[in-house]
C-alpha cells in the first residue's frame, strides 16, 4: 500500500485530484492538510471534508496556514467560485475537522513513516514551508514530492511570468525547492490545450451517471466558464488532476529531467517566476526535477477511471 499525504488549497479541482487519490486502491492517504489559496483554508478545509466523504472515507483532514509566510492572501474566487466549488454551496460534511494544525500533523506523519510518504501539493508551499523549517530533518524523510506548481515554459495563469501557486507565497516555494526533497514539478502548462477536457469529453463523463463525475463537472462550474473566457482555453482545465495523476503513475509524466531551479521573490514583474536553467548556464547543482511532457491521453484516461 502506497502512503500519501495531500496539501491542498482545496477548491474545483483540488476536490477532483483528492478524489482521484482517495478511489484508487493502493493508495491509503494518511492526511489532508489544507492552506490559504485559492479560498481561505477554513473554506478549503469545508471542501476537502466534503470531499472525502463523498468518497465514502475517513481520511483526516487538517486545517495549516492561513495566509503566506510574508504576503497578503489573494482568495481566487474569480476563477473557482465564491466558496471555490462552482457555487454549488454543497452541505457542510459530517466528517469534522483534527483539531491539530495540519503542519504538525505532516512533521508527525513524515518522522512516524520515514522514507515511505508521497507528498502531492496541490497550492501554495506553506504548510510545507512551515514544516521545514521547524523540522528540517524530514526533507530526508519525504519519499518523493509532486508539486502541482510553477511553469516551466514561463507562462503564467496570474500574471505573464507566474503561476498561482507559486506566485501567491513565492518565499515559501523558494524554501521547499531549495530544501533537499525529492520533487518533480508539474507546472500548469500540462494542463492546458489538448489536455483541457472538451465538450465531447465532458458529455461523455456525465453520461457515466456516477456521483464522482457529476461531483467533478458541477464543482467546476465556474472554472469552465472562466477558463474559456479568460484564458480563451477549449474546455476544462485541470491541474491538479493532472499532477495528481502524475503522482499516481509516474510514467504519465514522459519526458523530466534535473535542473536547477529557482523561484523569484522580489521581482516586481516576475513574482513567483520559476525559473528553470534548462541549459545550465548558471553552473549551479540541480535541486529539482521538472516535468516537460504527458502524456494526455493516459492522463484523462486515468481521470475517467476514477470518477466511473
Amino acid at each position: 500500500m502506497r502512503k500519501f499525504w495531500i496539501d491542498t488549497d482545496t477548491a474545483s479541482d483540488d476536490a477532483v485530484a483528492i478524489l482521484m487519490a482517495l478511489r484508487t486502491s493502493d493508495v491509503d492517504v494518511l492526511g489532508i492538510s489544507v492552506v490559504a489559496g485559492n479560498v481561505p483554508a477554513e473554506q478549503g478545509s469545508k471542501n476537502a471534508r466534503y470531499t472525502t466523504e463523498l468518497c465514502g472515507k475517513k481520511t483526516p483532514v487538517y486545517m495549516g496556514a492561513i495566509h503566506p509566510l510574508l504576503r497578503e492572501p489573494q482568495w481566487a474566487y474569480f476563477f473557482h467560485g465564491e466558496d471555490g466549488m462552482g457555487n454549488m454551496n454543497y452541505p457542510e460534511a459530517s466528517l469534522p475537522l483534527q483539531k491539530e494544525n495540519g503542519v504538525f500533523a505532516f512533521i508527525e506523519a513524515v518522522r512516524a513513516n520515514p522514507g515511505e510518504i508521497t507528498l502531492v501539493t496541490l497550492g501554495p508551499l506553506t504548510n510545507i514551508a512551515l514544516a521545514l523549517r521547524l523540522a528540517p530533518d524530514i526533507a530526508e524523510k519525504i519519499s518523493m514530492c509532486y508539486v502541482m506548481g510553477g511553469a516551466a515554459v514561463t507562462l503564467g495563469n496570474v500574471s505573464p511570468a507566474a503561476e498561482y501557486n507559486i506566485y501567491i507565497d513565492p518565499e515559501a516555494a523558494k524554501i521547499v525547492f531549495h530544501s533537499g526533497i525529492p520533487i518533480l514539478m508539474v507546472g500548469w502548462e500540462h494542463c492546458m490545450g489538448d489536455a483541457n477536457l472538451s465538450a465531447d469529453e465532458m458529455k461523455q463523463m456525465r453520461a457515466f451517471k456516477t456521483p464522482y463525475a457529476d461531483f467533478t463537472l458541477d464543482c467546476n462550474a465556474t472554472a469552465i466558464e472562466t477558463n474559456k473566457k479568460w484564458l480563451s482555453e477549449p474546455g476544462l482545465a485541470l491541474p491538479d488532476p493532472v499532477t495528481m495523476a502524475v503522482a499516481l503513475e509516474p510514467d504519465i509524466c514522459t519526458e523530466r529531467g534535473s535542473y536547477y531551479v529557482d523561484v523569484e521573490t522580489s521581482g516586481e514583474a516576475t513574482r513567483g517566476m520559476t525559473v528553470v536553467d534548462k541549459l545550465g548556464v548558471t553552473n549551479k547543482p540541480a535541486n529539482i526535477e521538472v516535468c516537460w511532457k504527458i502524456n494526455i491521453q493516459r492522463w484523462k484516461d486515468l481521470l475517467f477511471e476514477k470518477i466511473k
